[in-house]
């Protein structure tokens, strides 16, 4: 293909990716109203009714958010079913990008791309998983430290800026485990590297969590290191694999197996030389 040729299949790509989010940004939008929007104000409805602020209803079961402005409920309308939108089409558009970069790639290397795809996404979706879990008392925490004289109201977009920091947090740390092993496959980090450093991957998880975790409470954290500590030594082990692999593939191909006074064989085979070229 030429450059036009190409340039024209990655417009095309990018427009049936931005059409399939289009649509699901309008699905979500209608979604909103049938069970989205109490699916994200379902952490901050299991607050104790002390420590937030009744509806207008007055019953412990109301727990709207604020919305300070004429523009800001549509906005924060709009912005929930764009982010779950770009999510709920992530194959999609996902699967558009692999089609233009596939027809470059080897099989192997196709076949190592979809397995990492699918590794970050699944990654990416436990961690998401577990921040949301996390919320509620990471809420509760937070919240009860205004005292009991206090009554905190949220506005819904302090409230959705903080639950998108929570899922974005967990989702992206949950990633750097699967950085390692990238890193080792294409040789940049060794398994004698990584297990060396056991005890300071441990120890700089916890400390990375500590700072990551927007609730900063000690239940948050530990949710967040311990499986990060989990999947690093999974990627220690997935390692060490890879390098006895690496290591056995290049004792085939060279003479380790000789030792230091021992002749390595040649090829003594005749070989036939090249026509010498006519530059006259």
């Amino acid at each position: 293909m030429t450059l036009v040729a190409h340039l024209r299949e990655l417009r095309n790509r990018i427009a049936l990716a931005l059409l399939f989010i289009a649509v699901a940004t309008a699905f979500c939008f209608w979604w909103y109203d049938h069970g989205l929007g109490e699916f994200i104000r379902a952490p901050y409805c299991a607050v104790p009714v002390s420590d937030r602020a009744l509806g207008t209803g007055g019953s412990s079961h109301d727990c709207r958010l604020l919305v300070t402005d004429v523009f800001g409920g549509a906005l924060i309308r709009l912005k929930i079913a764009a982010t779950a939108g770009v999510v709920v089409s992530a194959p999609l558009w996902l699967y558009q990008l692999g089609r233009f970069v596939a027809p470059g790639l080897k099989q192997n290397e196709r076949r190592c791309g979809l397995i990492f795809v699918c590794a970050s996404s699944a990654l990416f979706a436990l961690g998401a998983a577990l921040a949301y879990y996390s919320l509620r008392t990471g809420l509760t925490l937070l919240l009860g430290f205004a005292g009991t004289n206090v009554v905190v109201a949220l506005t819904a977009q302090d409230y959705l800026g903080f639950v998108l920091s929570a899922l974005l947090a967990f989702g992206v740390s949950f990633e750097l485990p699967l950085l390692a092993v990238a890193l080792n496959l294409v040789g940049v980090l060794s398994h004698a590297a990584l297990g060396k450093s056991r005890r300071w991957i441990y120890f700089l998880t916890i400390v990375f969590a500590a700072f990551v975790t927007p609730t900063q409470d000690p239940f948050t954290m530990l949710l967040m290191a311990l499986p990060m500590c989990v999947l690093f030594e999974i990627a220690i082990q997935i390692a060490k694999v890879v390098d006895k692999r690496r290591a056995r593939r290049a004792e085939a191909e060279s003479f380790h197996h000789l030792s230091d006074d021992e002749a390595s064989p040649l090829d003594a085979r005749a070989s036939t030389l090249e026509e010498p070229i006519d530059l006259a």
